[in-house]
């Protein structure tokens, strides 16, 4: 049994739960739907580019649920991941999914979004295996920080490391499934590195060391 790891945004569907999820708190009521938006979208830009950290990403983005329980905002991201997320599903996403669970091999998805979103969209993927940044809570709310690293660039790789902690797993059979440059660090440490819809930066290194190059669009 191998491990196949897949990125969630841009990878497994075809936009970046993050913004999505913003634009839907928008529509709620939850924060301005133009102000809050716009800077939301230069921030996701920055970060991009590598122009900002993931942390002034979600310094930003976790505003509107400051205040809030697990329990109120699982509520509400249920019937957004029903009804904007399932139609982004790639079918070319699944069909590899399906193919690494028909030879017995375990999914992962590790992605820099929430947790708590991340885990939503894996359960319509049937994925249960997942990693993504933490939020931290106060007194059973959400206090607008996160909890231990980001799971984004070489927290990734941390995150991976730790999770595979007492569980033998051979990185050579490693595969991992990303869009970004910024999973750089993680695809260079699996032995099968494959660069999925890959942004400009990503395709060409994927070119220059011969990585496998996948369009799932």
């Amino acid at each position: 049994m191998s491990l196949a790891i897949f990125d969630l945004d841009e990878t497994l569907i075809d936009g970046n739960s993050p913004s999505l999820w913003t634009e839907h708190l928008g529509r709620l009521g939850w924060l301005d739907p133009e102000s809050f938006v716009s800077r939301e979208r230069e921030l996701a830009r920055l970060y991009n580019a590598r122009q900002a950290s993931l942390e002034d990403y979600l310094a930003h983005t976790l505003q509107p649920l400051v205040g809030r329980t697990p329990e109120e905002v699982a509520y509400v991201a249920e019937p957004f991941v029903e009804e904007v997320i399932e139609p982004l599903i790639l079918s070319d996403a699944m069909r590899c999914v399906a193919a690494h669970r028909a030879a017995g091999d375990r999914i992962l998805i590790i992605s820099a979004t929430p947790t708590f979103l991340v885990e939503a969209i894996a359960g319509r993927l049937g994925i249960e295996d997942v990693l993504g940044t933490d939020l931290a809570l106060a007194h059973g709310h959400y206090s607008g920080a996160i909890e231990g690293i980001p799971s984004a660039r070489e927290g990734k790789l941390h995150k991976l490391e730790a999770w595979l902690a007492g569980q033998p797993q051979d990185m050579a059979q490693v595969h991992f499934y990303s869009d970004s440059i910024n999973d750089l660090p993680l695809l260079a440490a699996v032995g099968r590195p494959h660069a999925v819809n890959p942004d400009p930066l990503l395709r060409t290194h994927a070119e220059t060391e011969g990585w496998d190059i996948l369009d799932w669009r």
